[in-house]
C-alpha cells in the first residue's frame, strides 16, 4: 500500500471533531463529491456538524470472537460510532456496514442499542450460556458522552452485578466515575477489571488526536479514584504513534504507576481500511513537515504496508522500530514495578442464572 495522497484543502479541521473528511465507506455504491470549485458549498458540508443519535432495537447483544490477540472471547458494545472522535480509532471502518462514512459520520451519526439491558439478561438466562468474562465497550467507548443521558452502560453493569457476571471495561472517559458505586461492589466480588486508555499527557496533542476525551492528567486522576474505591485498574498506552507520541511512553508508564495502576500494556497504531486515509489526511493537516516520515515508519513496521492484519503482529508490528518500542516499554515497566500482572482474576464461579419468565419464586 502506498502512502495516501495529500489532504483535500477543503477538509480543514473542525474544532471538537477528529476529522472533517467524510470519505465514502468501502461498500458504498453511490458516491457524492463536493465540487472543489464551489468553496462555499464545500465549507457548508463540514461546518459545525451536530451529533445525531439513532435508536436501535438490537437482535442480540453479546458478540463472540476467537482472536488470539485479545484476552476475551465475549464482548458487548452498547453504541455504534463514537463521539470521542479519535482519528486513529480502529472501529471507524465498521460504520461502512451502516452505509455511513467511517470519517465524520462515525463521530456524529451514532447508534444506541436501547434494548441492550433486556437482551443482556435474556442471553445470560439462555440454557446454552456458559459464563465467561465479558468485555464492555471494546469497539466504541461505553462511556462516550451520550451515555450520560442514556445510561445503557450503567444498566448493563447493574445486571452484571445482580447475576455475578464478570465484566472488563476499557474507557478514556471520566464518566466511569458516575458508576463507581456499582464497580466497587463488583470489585469486592472479583467481578470487574477496568482499563484506562492513556494515549498522551500532552493536552495540545490530545485536542487534535482525540478531541472529545478527557486529558491525560484527568485520566490519571480517574485511575487514582477507582483504585481508592478498590477497583482493579490497568492502563493501556495506545496507540503508540511513531514521531507523534512514542517519546511519551516512559512518562506514561511512570505516571500510571504513581497513581496506583496495577499493570500496563501498549498497542502500536493500527490503520485498517479507511483509517489509513483518514490518518494520513490528519497528518497532512497537523504535521505536514513529518507526515511522510511517520507513514514511512509505520510501513516499515507493517511489511511495507500501512496495515498488517496478521494475528501476533497487528498489535505490535515488527522490525527494528517495533523492537525498539517493545524494549523501551519492558524496561520502563520493570523500572516502575508494573512488569507483573497484579490484577485479581475474574471469578465466574459465582454466576447466577437469571430467572426466566414462568419460573417459580423461592418458597419461604
Amino acid at each position: 500500500m502506498s502512502i495516501p495522497s495529500k489532504t483535500n484543502p477543503f477538509y480543514s479541521p473542525i474544532k471538537g471533531r477528529g476529522t472533517a473528511n467524510n470519505l465514502a465507506g468501502r461498500f458504498a455504491i453511490t458516491l457524492v463529491e463536493v465540487d472543489e470549485n464551489d468553496e462555499n458549498l464545500a465549507l457548508l458540508e463540514t461546518s459545525s456538524p451536530k451529533t445525531e443519535v439513532r435508536y436501535e432495537r438490537a437482535k442480540s447483544i453479546i458478540s463472540r470472537n476467537n482472536s488470539p490477540d485479545v484476552p476475551f472471547r465475549q464482548s458487548i458494545n452498547p453504541y455504534k460510532g463514537c463521539e470521542h472522535g479519535c482519528i486513529y480509532c480502529f472501529a471507524r471502518p465498521t460504520h461502512a456496514y451502516l452505509d455511513l462514512s467511517p470519517g465524520l459520520d462515525f463521530e456524529t451519526r451514532l447508534v444506541a442499542k436501547t434494548n441492550a439491558a433486556y437482551l443482556f439478561e435474556e442471553e445470560l438466562a439462555h440454557p446454552n450460556y456458559r459464563c465467561q468474562p465479558i468485555a464492555l465497550g471494546i469497539n466504541t467507548d461505553a462511556y462516550q458522552p451520550i451515555e450520560k443521558e442514556l445510561k445503557i452502560t450503567r444498566e448493563l453493569l447493574q445486571i452484571a452485578l445482580a447475576h455475578h457476571q464478570p465484566i472488563s471495561l476499557i474507557t478514556k472517559s471520566t464518566l466511569i466515575l458516575r458508576d463507581v458505586d456499582i464497580l466497587a461492589q463488583m470489585a469486592e466480588k472479583k467481578l470487574v477489571h477496568v482499563a484506562i486508555s492513556v494515549t498522551t499527557l500532552d493536552n495540545d496533542l490530545k485536542r487534535i488526536l482525540e478531541p472529545r476525551t478527557a486529558s491525560g492528567t484527568t485520566r490519571l486522576k480517574v485511575i487514582q479514584t477507582l483504585r481508592e474505591a478498590g477497583v482493579p485498574v490497568s492502563v493501556l498506552a495506545a496507540p503508540v504513534i511513531p514521531f507523534i507520541n512514542d517519546h511519551e511512553l516512559e512518562e506514561i508508564v511512570a505516571a500510571s504507576a504513581k497513581v496506583g495502576a496495577q499493570s500496563i500494556n501498549y498497542i502500536m497504531l493500527r490503520l485498517p481500511h479507511e483509517v489509513a486515509t483518514l490518518f494520513a489526511d490528519w497528518l497532512q493537516q497537523h504535521y505536514p513537515d513529518r507526515a511522510d516520515h511517520v507513514l514511512q515508519r509505520i510501513m516499515d513496521m507493517r511489511g511495507g504496508k500501512l496495515y498488517d492484519s496478521r494475528f501476533g503482529k497487528r498489535m505490535t508490528g515488527e522490525g527494528v522500530f517495533a523492537d525498539l518500542i517493545n524494549q523501551r516499554f519492558h524496561v520502563a515497566r520493570r523500572k516502575y514495578g508494573l512488569d507483573g500482572n497484579r490484577l485479581s482474576f475474574l471469578d465466574c464461579r459465582q454466576f447466577k442464572v437469571p430467572p426466566k419468565e414462568g419460573d417459580q419464586m423461592p418458597l419461604f
